[in-house]
């Protein structure tokens, strides 16, 4: 299966601000790509890329005053297999883990860990170990918070989640790993492309989507408590500890947002191919995930 990303994010600067972008598909899907997978700046600007401690790939510039255009048209293969489920993944426990992940076992700045322990082991302390308490922290946050992009709010917790119980697919993410890091499952947060492949078409317009790893049985596996379902076609940018690791953008000064498009579109003919490359970013909607950073 061949999948056509890209996106358009317009900006328009009252100054000349640092930007740091992580838009790049992760590099563990770099041997997928069939077109390169480059972050164009106008105006042309000097872009220098690193990978950020958590092993993504980041794009830092100086951006001019005036309008901003980020923007990205390639091609990637796909299994179009859905998420793997891991029905006899084992938890490890806690002193037989590897030293690199304990970090997404403790508090971080969206999931407060020490403050939804007691709730968390009320709720899941009788479940079985492994895959089937994950599932069930996935079945509880899918059904008890609801969905919808007039929720959105970038500095809502997990722990006002829970209480909220409203929130976009970032907050579903927040809360459902902190649970799991509760009940020493190590948890990371993700984001990346999800197009409407092998489900019935939304009718919102395409945007970064949200989702988060699991660490069990010896390796990660990809969860969902938004949709709560296996889904074909996800292509991962980054993980971290939480959204704020994994920001599409984040601007060192005032950003205002002129526009943000996204495209993630099966390719089905070498035809539509090049057509999806011209339409890419050509319908808008507030992100999902966590789009854009700004500091003062």
């Amino acid at each position: 299966m061949l999948i056509r990303l890209g996106y358009d994010i317009r900006f328009d600067l009252p100054l000349p601000i640092p930007f740091v972008a992580m838009l790049n598909v992760h590099p563990s899907r770099d041997k997928d790509l069939r077109e390169p997978d480059v972050l164009r700046v106008e105006p042309e600007v000097p872009v220098e890329t690193y990978i950020d401690s958590f092993g993504n790939v980041c794009s830092r510039f100086m951006a001019p005053a005036g309008p901003v255009r980020l923007h990205c048209s390639s091609l990637i293969e796909d299994s179009g297999e859905p998420d793997p489920v891991p029905l006899d993944a084992e938890q490890s426990p806690v002193e037989e883990l590897p030293a690199e992940v304990l970090p997404f076992l403790v508090s971080s700045r969206y999931c407060e860990v020490d403050t939804l322990a007691r709730v968390a082991s009320d709720l899941f302390g009788a479940t079985t170990p492994g895959w089937p308490r994950v599932q069930a922290i996935l079945d509880w946050v899918h059904s008890k918070v609801t969905f919808g992009y007039e929720y959105a709010r970038p500095t809502r917790t997990a722990a006002e989640v829970y209480t909220e119980r409203v929130g976009v697919c970032r907050d579903f993410q927040h809360l459902a790993l902190t649970f799991c890091r509760c009940m020493n499952v190590p948890a990371r947060y993700a984001t990346g492309y999800l197009g409407d492949i092998g489900v019935p078409p939304s009718p919102s317009a395409m945007d970064f989507s949200a989702w988060f790893e699991v660490f069990l049985g010896g390796r990660w596996w990809t969860v969902d408590a938004r949709h709560n379902r296996p889904r074909i076609g996800r292509v991962l940018i980054a993980t971290g500890r939480d959204a704020v690791d994994v920001a599409i953008t984040t601007s060192f000064g005032r950003a205002p947002l002129a526009l943000f498009q996204v495209v993630t579109d099966e390719v089905i003919s070498p035809g539509q191919a090049t057509a999806a490359a011209e339409l890419v970013g050509t319908s808008t909607r507030t992100a999902c995930g966590p789009a854009i950073e700004q500091r003062p």
